[in-house]
């Protein structure tokens, strides 16, 4: 059974852990490929609100090996927090696994990552403030401490004295504290001993699963316009994730995926700076962002909100190669007079049908509109296309047709039994046979 990854197609935040949550009934393993603590899911468990960071959003299901792969970049303090708190919950965590080749997020990478948004000021990225990029740049320049290495107080040390004095160096350049190397090697050397036991070589985890049978889903963070390559740089996280992204951070090859499903909300959202063509500032978007709860899982802040972008959609189509799309918060829609939807842009003076490669470039768009009409009614118990208001059908239709994939889950509300599911889905791509 080859495996399936579920990717987001907007700015994040589009619902990937209900997603997840939802057909991680069906599979064995689900395994996280990219981000860090930066990432937040939040999933519904009856009552329970349950907002995770790290651990993949299979956590939920007893059947499930949660795994951390080798392409995130890891808080241990935050990881060793949420197990915490999952165990307190009563949702068994023995299950999870950590690869050894994930890498570390130590104290001064939190620092660095806080004291340069500080320094730019106006300028901002907008990062979390969790270390993610300053961890990931020690991963490219080979400075890094992996999880592996945290049952080593030797490695530990070794690696920490090596990078300390440079740190502490530009620490002081932007006027904040440095660390002590005996202190972070104590603390280090903690972690080790308390995730100790979650510690795997998940790469041979996950292809011994697939070997067997098994179906592994993949889970990205953050959405494709956020993807280091692909978004709207320099307004993007640290990480690839796009689909792309699971071959290298979950320990697959691009062969072993038949089946990409993307999901999107039936709105746009944005969290930090950069570049958001149809962004909604008045008191359309305001309610918008009230009754969708557009607030940061991880951060807090508020969510920027737009009307729906079908520009990037199409890119973020093709360079996940999607199969298939899961819509999120179109009950959210309810009571709007009429809906707007962006199908190109004008800029410079002439029509622009394709996503820009710069976010120069789309700071200068202007969205151009197809409108739609509303629905007065709450789609919360809706269960089935023929239930939806005529015009909640007919938007939904345009979302599609404009995606060029088939939309073989919509959601209506946050709870697992709040969701529309296609008495079809589209066939797996059939083996090769020799």
């Amino acid at each position: 059974m080859p495996a399936s990854v579920v990717v987001g197609l907007q700015w994040g935040d589009e619902g990937k852990g209900k997603t997840t949550d939802f057909l991680s009934e069906q599979v064995a393993m689900v395994v996280r490929y990219q981000g860090g603590d930066n990432a937040g899911h939040t999933v519904v468990k009856g009552d329970e609100v349950l907002k995770l960071h790290l651990v993949p959003s299979g956590v939920l299901y007893p059947h499930i090996t949660s795994v951390i792969g080798n392409g995130v970049v890891v808080n241990p303090e935050t990881l060793i927090g949420e197990l915490d708190m999952l165990a307190a919950r009563g949702i068994d965590v023995r299950r999870v696994r950590v690869s050894r080749s994930a890498h570390v997020i130590m104290p001064y990478h939190v620092a660095l990552d806080r004291a340069n948004e500080a320094r730019l000021d106006g300028a901002k990225v907008g990062t979390t403030g969790r270390g993610i990029g300053p961890a990931y740049g020690d991963r490219a320049w080979r400075l890094g401490l992996r999880m592996g290495d945290l049952v080593d107080p030797e490695v530990i040390r070794g690696r920490i004295e090596r990078v300390l004095p440079d740190k502490n160096l530009l620490l002081d350049s932007m006027g904040a504290n440095g660390f002590d190397v005996d202190a972070l090697v104590e603390k280090a050397a903690a972690w080790g001993e308390r995730l100790a036991t979650h510690l795997d070589d998940t790469t041979w985890l996950v292809q011994s699963a697939l070997a067997r049978g098994e179906h592994v889903l993949l889970e990205g963070a953050q959405g494709t316009l956020l993807d280091l390559d692909h978004g709207s740089y320099p307004f993007v996280t640290s990480s690839n994730a796009v689909a792309g992204g699971a071959t290298t951070g979950g320990g697959i090859g691009p062969l072993q995926v038949d089946e990409v499903m993307g999901v999107m909300k039936a709105y746009a959202t944005r969290v930090g700076s950069g570049p958001f063509p149809t962004e909604l500032t008045d008191d359309i978007g305001e309610g918008i962002r009230e009754r969708g709860n557009e607030v940061g899982t991880t951060t807090g802040r508020p969510r920027r909100v737009g009307w729906f972008d079908a520009v990037p959609t199409r890119y973020a189509v093709a360079v996940n190669s999607v199969s298939s799309i899961m819509l999120n918060k179109i009950d959210i829609l309810s009571g709007l007079e009429s809906i707007c939807l962006c199908v190109a842009y004008e800029c410079d003076g002439r029509r622009l049908d394709r996503w820009p490669s710069s976010a120069e470039s789309l700071a200068r768009a202007t969205p151009i509109y197809e409108r739609f009409e509303g629905w007065e009614e709450p789609l919360h118990d809706v269960r089935s296309l023929a239930g939806l208001p005529e015009n909640a059908r007919r938007y939904v239709t345009a979302l599609e047709e404009l995606a060029g994939v088939p939309i073989v889950l919509v959601s209506v509300g946050p709870e697992r039994t709040q969701t529309i599911e296609r008495a079809w889905r589209p066939m797996r791509r059939a083996p090769v046979r020799v």
